[in-house]
């Protein structure tokens, strides 16, 4: 029988043909798409999910807060944190915003009695809690012992590191009245003064300690 010499013959050494290649190009597309579309339906599914949670914002939302013992409404997004609420949405400027970082101290309040700083906590998680900040124990004409202490021990210069102090040190009174220097040392690291008026805080904690007043 004669060969059929018009039938196309392989040729190993000339790699994938065009044919081939388109052939596999149209197979890898619909795969790809066929993977796409199960991703978008999962992202979908997990957006879903997610809108379905107790999500707010980013738009301003009501917000109550209770402060020195006076309820105070009024909107943030709820990325604003509880310093900048006080600062700059309710006029209450005694806590201090300098490093911004949780570092420095300047900020600190009171939650429930527990000293944090205010740059580092949301307004919106700060809700259902009694914030103490510094205007809240004592005016100039009415000023707590400790108050007057720090006055009366030159425990403040520029001012700026004191407000965050004090409200320290009365945390510091109210679990411990009579404490030793390295108690201070220890419950005081996480305030820093850089006018280095260190010995005069100390000083003022003795003198409210050795009177055996409330500090307030």
């Amino acid at each position: 029988m004669a060969k059929d010499t018009n039938k196309a013959q392989p040729h190993p050494d000339k790699g994938v043909s065009r044919r081939d290649f388109l052939r596999g190009s149209a197979a890898a597309g619909a795969l790809s798409s066929g993977l796409l579309a199960n991703n978008v339906s999962e992202a979908g599914v997990a957006q879903e999910e997610t809108t379905a949670g107790d999500l707010v914002g980013p738009n301003a939302i009501p917000i109550s807060l209770r402060i020195n013992g006076e309820h105070f409404t009024t909107n943030l997004e709820p990325r604003v944190t509880l310093l900048d609420a006080l600062r700059n949405h309710l006029d209450l400027t005694g806590a201090k915003k300098v490093c911004d970082r949780a570092t420095c101290g300047a900020c600190t309040v009171l939650l429930d009695g527990k000293t944090v700083y205010a740059c580092s906590v949301l307004a919106i998680e700060a809700q259902s809690q009694e914030i103490t900040t510094i205007e809240g124990l004592g005016k100039p004409t009415t000023m707590t012992p400790l108050q007057t202490a720090f006055v009366e021990n030159d425990a403040q210069q520029c001012g700026f590191c004191t407000p965050g102090f004090v409200i320290s040190c009365k945390a510091l009174l109210d679990r411990n009245p009579n404490p030793t220097v390295d108690e201070m040392h220890k419950e005081l690291g996480g305030n820093l003064c850089r006018c280095g008026t260190y010995v005069g805080i100390r000083a003022a904690i003795r003198d409210v300690a050795k009177g055996g007043t409330a500090n307030g």
